[in-house]
């Protein structure tokens, strides 16, 4: 394993880096590689960041998005940068896996490999780590390397600021998820110190949505939503045709579990959809009831306690109907 002090002194002379992702990259995927770009770029580093798949219209707008390299549209060129690399950070992922067909690429480099992470388990494939599952987003991590390992807050300037921002807010829910911490408040407010604009990128993520997208929301509010009272559970579920009907993109359905929690006594709720090629799982929770053990023993998945994901290979139906039949496990947690 690497010190930080030897991490330290690579990083003290212009280095040939890779920043990298989760697949179907969120808010904190991108604002973390994003805000950790802007920084490496001021130490006159060749930095490029490489997204595995395409992600969210509505984070396009990030400093230093015109850099993004997706690897499923420039799959030699992405190798290549791979394969040159002497560093490569690999932000909000703990398994190679999550990389899809990248995974082996950065697996078999010979680059010194940086984790910076808050998810449960990380898989052993990195020379130095800045984990912590008890942080509410990766961005909150990239903030306290550049500052409290690297010791450079000067260089957290407005582009940096901005989109650590993005990534702070977007995974704690806009603030509201039991992991915003006092230190999560001190670190967002250094960063409108440094030039963050906090209600202008609250704008630009949440109030710029497609006008399609607001109505596949009115569809799914009326027509796809199911509220198990018994169990304080709802359930949105939600057909390919569904989306196809209404010209939904990558990350357009992102934060539409969230109404379903909304609900008052819900404590638990499903956004179950049916993708080309599998049934995804968003799962949201309040409390003490860990949807990340749902999706990890029942739908080959995981992530955090209150906010977690999985697939199946199941038809929509059949996914709906087993997740009713693991209600019974979690009753106690879900009606006290």
């Amino acid at each position: 394993m690497l010190d930080i002090d030897r991490l330290t002194e690579l990083l003290a002379l212009p280095q040939k880096i890779v920043i990298t992702t989760h697949h179907k990259p969120d808010g904190d995927a991108m604002g973390s590689s994003l805000g950790l770009y802007n920084y490496l770029i001021q130490q006159g580093h060749y930095v490029k960041v490489i997204a595995p798949t395409d992600y969210p219209g509505y984070l396009s707008w990030m400093p230093g998005n015109d850099e993004v390299i997706v690897y499923t549209d420039h799959l030699a060129e992405a190798a290549a940068l791979i394969e040159e690399a002497k560093i490569i950070f690999c932000l909000d992922f703990n398994a190679l896996s999550r990389i899809n067909e990248m995974g082996g690429l950065v697996g078999k480099s010979n680059a010194v490999k940086v984790l910076i992470d808050h998810h449960l388990e990380p898989e052993d494939f990195f020379d130095y780590s800045c984990w912590d599952t008890k942080a509410c987003a990766t961005a909150q991590l990239v903030y306290k390397f550049i500052v409290n390992e690297l010791n450079h807050k000067e260089l957290v300037n407005k582009d940096v600021a901005t989109c650590l921002y993005v990534g702070i807010m977007t995974d704690s829910a806009s603030f509201c998820l039991p992991n915003t911490t006092a230190e999560v408040h001190r670190i967002t407010a250094d960063l409108i110190d440094a030039g963050a604009v906090n209600w202008q990128i609250y704008d630009q993520v949440y109030n710029n949505s497609p006008e399609n997208r607001l109505r596949f929301l009115g569809l799914c509010l009326s027509e796809r939503l199911e509220v198990l009272y018994e169990y304080n559970t709802a359930i949105f579920a939600v057909t390919k045709q569904d989306l196809e009907k209404y010209g939904i993109q990558t990350g357009e359905t992102e934060g539409i579990v969230n109404y379903a929690l909304s609900i008052a006594g819900i404590k638990m709720a499903a956004f179950i959809i049916e993708r080309s090629d599998k049934i995804k799982l968003s799962l949201r929770s309040k409390g003490d009831i860990p949807v990340n053990d749902i999706c990890k023993k029942y739908f080959n998945g995981g992530g955090h306690r209150n906010a977690s994901g999985g697939t199946s290979e199941g038809s929509l139906q059949q996914v709906v109907n087993q997740f009713k039949l693991i209600l019974p496990e979690y009753k106690k947690l879900l009606i006290q």
